[in-house]
């Protein structure tokens, strides 16, 4: 089985925190039996054995691209570049596309890099992320995408359930519409977290610094924070002028390896109070992964990931923010929420292999084989 997948971040190193789950889900599908597997997408180390489709001139592109933040940040941006950009990114896929007419079926992530495939008749797998629906409002967007749609097979992948119902309303007649959970890395199920520590407690926040992702952070975490017998562990780039406070541990970007190994054995819990359009948070799923509990903001995108009272606490209010804090901070209820959160990641959405496989199936039901069981 001869897979072209199509990303617009890839980490260029093992350092790299920018699309590593991407990099996940491209070495497990080289794992996976039977797939003959072509990766076009920004420069980084792939698997023994994938085929790297980008040309030179291509990878520089696309890594500088991955260095301004990605295509979706660009188009946020405004300005020049956020008109530019996509056209560039556009024109460059379909050069790939046409590269590689041997291709049996198109894994892709990002919706709207489907655009430009070939009138070949050949399947597609479409991953889709929060940002993406948002970009589904840009004029002449769905049209386009159901004219690309129209004459092939596609699954249209999301990796949350509560964005099913919106994919169907815009694509079920022209596509299927099949949920698929990303995996998790073996490294955030081995973390211990027998040593969390008593004084000062730590909470950590991994989040792109943006207005919608920290929602009413500060705000509300002042009064609980400021006196020092807490501390609030900031990272993540900052992609807009916010002002963070001096009460606020900031650390900028973060690579994986860094969270687990120094932040998240230590920390009481993971938070969240986004108000931003998410599809399925990977760090909020490493985090319970690792036995951490979450504190997250109410909204249906955290509402699918948290079990409110049994594996985090989400919360609508600096009142039920505050409250969350105190219980979790008691030695035993953490221990528990913790445990329930790693049970329940690794039984509903288990390692990037069983991941893989999710998508080894859909790709064999695309070509006509045997129905998923």
């Amino acid at each position: 089985m001869r897979v072209f997948l199509v990303s617009t971040m890839y980490p260029r190193d093992a350092a790299g925190w920018r699309g590593v789950f991407i990099r996940n889900m491209v070495y497990a599908l080289a794992r996976t039996p039977s797939n003959e597997l072509t990766v076009w997408a920004p420069p980084g180390e792939l698997p023994e054995g994938v085929i790297n489709a980008s040309t030179p001139a291509e990878a520089q592109w696309l890594g500088k691209l991955v260095d301004l933040g990605g295509i979706s940040h660009m188009m946020r941006s405004g300005g020049i570049r956020a008109l530019l950009a996509p056209v560039k990114l556009l024109l460059l896929l379909a050069a790939a596309y046409r590269r590689h007419p041997d291709t049996d079926i198109y894994h892709i992530n990002w919706l709207q890099s489907a655009l430009p495939l070939p009138r070949d008749g050949k399947p597609a797998l479409i991953t889709v992320l929060g940002n993406d629906l948002r970009l589904l409002r840009l004029p002449f967007m769905r049209p386009l995408l159901r004219r690309m749609m129209h004459g092939r097979k596609v699954a249209i992948c999301p990796n949350a359930e509560w964005m099913r119902d919106p994919l169907q309303h815009a694509f079920g007649d022209v596509a299927e519409i099949c949920p698929v959970s990303f995996g998790i890395d073996p490294v955030w199920y081995a973390i211990d977290r027998t040593q969390v520590a008593n004084h000062p407690k730590r909470w950590i926040v991994v989040a792109r610094l943006t207005m919608d992702k920290l929602g009413p952070l500060f705000d509300w975490s002042y009064p609980l924070f400021k006196d020092g017998s807490r501390e609030l562990h900031l990272f993540g780039p900052m992609e807009q002028d916010i002002d963070v406070p001096d009460w606020v541990h900031y650390h900028g970007p973060a690579a994986p390896a860094q969270l687990a190994k120094e932040w998240f054995p230590h920390a009481c819990g993971l938070v969240t109070l986004s108000r931003h359009a998410e599809g399925r948070p990977q760090v909020m799923l490493e985090a319970m992964a690792a036995g951490l509990p979450i504190i997250a903001s109410r909204m249906p995108a955290h509402a699918t990931v948290v079990v409110d009272g049994e594996t985090g606490l989400l919360c609508d209010s600096k009142e039920t923010y505050s409250n969350a804090l105190d219980m979790l901070e008691d030695g035993a209820t953490n221990h528990r929420f913790g445990e329930a959160a790693r049970r329940r990641v690794a039984k509903d959405l288990g390692t990037w292999d069983d991941c893989a496989n999710r998508y080894w199936r859909i790709y064999t039901r695309l070509l006509g084989g045997r129905k998923d069981d």
